[in-house]
């Protein structure tokens, strides 16, 4: 599976761990930015994450600020993107199983790193229910259109 990774500067440190810790778990992983430390703008990095899913470089991504919540609103304007901020395992869980999320985002400043990994683990291991959700998402879908 080949994941997508952004963040802006509050979310800089935890990319940089997920992108070794998803590497060692045998993922692909394409690094959207941003690359330093210094301040940017999240809005820049989660539509070229975005772009990377709807032009299918990428099938699932991550993307990082300070709260999760930033990046979960630019991420979600763009056509075929279900972005769900998760701050508990069960979120993640629960984005993946009952509305397929395709982009987990997550905050920089409220999570530590163990606890991030694992989140992130649980929406990549975790597969679509279908069945009465699918109905749910394909709502969406229409409303994206």
């Amino acid at each position: 599976m080949k994941i997508g990774l952004g963040s802006d500067h509050a979310g800089f440190d935890l990319k940089e761990f997920l992108k070794v810790a998803l590497k060692d778990e045998g993922y692909d992983v394409v690094d959207y930015g941003t690359m330093v430390k210094k301040s940017v703008d999240y809005p820049d990095f989660a539509e070229k994450l975005a772009k990377g899913i709807q032009g299918k470089e990428i099938e699932i991504g991550i993307l990082i600020c300070g709260t999760g919540i930033g990046m979960s609103i630019i991420a979600n304007k763009f056509k075929g993107i279900r972005a769900a901020r998760c701050c508990t395992i069960q979120d993640a869980f629960l984005a993946r199983q009952h509305n397929n999320a395709n982009v987990l985002t997550l905050g920089g400043r409220l999570l530590g790193n163990e606890l991030a990994f694992e989140i992130t683990k649980t929406f990549l291991e975790t597969p679509f229910l279908k069945g009465r959700h699918l109905r749910r998402v394909n709502k969406i879908k229409k409303i994206d259109r």
